[in-house]
């Protein structure tokens, strides 16, 4: 039976603040993509300069601690985001996480992937962290089983805050031990409430940050993942726009972690490094449920759209069903022909959407629409759009993103130049945020962007042939 008074503080990695995980993401891909594969003994090196130099700049010397640059890269792209992993040649690889992400810009569905990968016990923590938890026989999925209860609660019209999900759930030890069931906890809360009883986390000379810290960081990865919204007064919402992946995670909800940690004998040694091996392989790798995981632009709710026990659910994953890039240029086609139309009426039919004729370089034929002799010049437009919970802040020094372009569209870069832009759009829960990048050709030679040619075509005639397989 359920006993909500076992109360066990279960940590994970430490992170970071919501928007500086979501800005983190693309600067750590972009670095680890760069550099690898690459030599065990180079990793740590290349890794701590380059992201050095895209946190800090010029002033990446004075700026960077090596403390800082090593948390970055073990703890939170290592441990936490399983962006890379060390494979039996001592060489170090990016993970199918990260080639995934870096493929289809997809944030939340990245990190829906870590929200289902997630367990505890687990191989981040270390072997003094997770010894006291395998005496305890803890057993728990545990991003599945908030959900579930999430599910319950909200069938019952009852609302749970993030204390009641840090108490009642993350930091009971039932629960954790995979003893307890959703309808136990549920049930437990709705008494609770009844009786107008509001229980915490309570830990004697220990401030909230210790007591909720885990909790609150927990509940960012759910909310990174664009599966729950946590309001002001820190009710916890599900985002029904998400129907089939909530319906997924709930569905393991009760399933033993797929990582066997009890599998090992972790007072010896060499079973030791075999487990943290394993577990970092195993992590780096995507589950087989990520095709689920894909975010439609639709699902990325505003905060007064998210619903509650009180609403009635609408239709859910009713978004479209377009690819995000169409998305984003129909985004910037309206906005194109609204500009324009401001500007002189007249040239509004000169933007035309051109994303699906192969071979251009861009998606958009616009025109300049500015006073001066250039008002009625073409302007050039390839769309890069994105997704992910929170905008981001230009105010921020250390936020940096990544695209990638064709052989096409940088070649119509350096053609076009002053009449060629870059426009990027992330779909985020607060609306659309875009950004204009001119003349990017030009932005290059000045060192304002960096452009890295990432696939050569290889030519070849019976000339060069050396041998036949048998």
């Amino acid at each position: 039976m359920y006993n909500h008074t076992n109360q066990y503080r279960c940590i994970i990695i430490r992170g970071k603040s919501q928007r500086e995980l979501d800005n983190l993401l693309p600067a750590y891909a972009l670095v680890i993509d760069d550099i690898c594969p690459c030599a065990k003994d180079e990793f740590e090196t290349r890794f701590n300069n380059q992201l050095a130099t895209i946190l800090h700049g010029k002033n990446a010397d004075t700026f960077a601690l090596k403390k800082t640059l090593d948390n970055h890269r073990t703890e939170i792209a290592g441990k936490l985001f399983g962006m890379y992993f060390l494979a039996d040649d001592e060489t170090y690889y990016a993970s199918e996480r990260t080639k995934k992400f870096l493929a289809d810009s997809d944030q939340p569905a990245f990190f829906k992937d870590i929200c289902f990968k997630m367990q505890f016990p687990n191989g981040m923590n270390k072997i003094q962290t997770v010894r006291p938890y395998l005496d305890e026989k803890i057993s728990l999925r545990q991003f599945p089983f908030v959900i579930k209860c999430l599910m319950l609660a909200a069938e019952q019209r009852i609302y749970l805050t993030v204390n009641d999900i840090g108490y009642y759930i993350l930091n009971a030890l039932d629960v954790l031990k995979g003893i307890a069931t959703p309808e136990e906890v549920i049930s437990q809360i709705a008494a609770d409430k009844k009786a107008l009883i509001e229980r915490k986390i309570f830990v004697p000379d220990k401030a909230s940050s210790y007591t909720m810290q885990h909790i609150r960081e927990q509940l960012n990865y759910l909310e990174l993942a664009n599966l729950i919204y946590v309001t002001d007064d820190k009710r916890v919402l599900l985002n029904y726009k998400e129907q089939e992946c909530l319906d997924m995670f709930a569905s393991v909800c009760g399933v033993a972690p797929a990582f066997d940690m009890y599998s090992y004998n972790t007072d010896n040694q060499s079973d030791r490094d075999q487990l943290y091996f394993d577990w970092n392989y195993y992590y780096s790798k995507i589950s087989s449920q990520s095709e689920k995981f894909t975010t439609q632009v639709a699902a990325l709710v505003k905060p007064e759209e998210v619903e509650t026990p009180e609403k009635p659910k609408q239709k859910t994953n009713e978004g479209s069903t377009v690819e995000l890039g169409d998305e984003g240029e129909a985004y910037v086609f309206e906005y194109e022909k609204n500009r324009v139309a401001a500007f002189n009426p007249r040239l509004a039919n000169k933007v035309l959407p051109l994303g699906r004729t192969k071979g251009l370089g861009y998606d958009i034929q616009s025109v300049i629409a500015e006073k001066g002799d250039m008002a009625e010049f073409v302007k050039y437009i390839e769309v890069k759009a994105t997704k992910r919970v929170t905008a981001p802040d230009l105010s921020d020094d250390t936020w940096i993103d990544t695209i990638n372009i064709t052989r096409n569209e940088w070649v119509a870069a350096q053609q076009h130049k002053e009449f060629y832009s870059i426009y990027r759009v992330y779909f985020v829960r607060d609306g659309v945020v875009a950004y204009i990048i001119n003349n990017i050709y030009q932005k290059e030679r000045d060192g304002d962007v960096q452009v890295i040619p990432m696939m050569y075509r290889v030519d070849f005639s019976n000339t060069a042939i050396d041998a036949i397989m048998e």
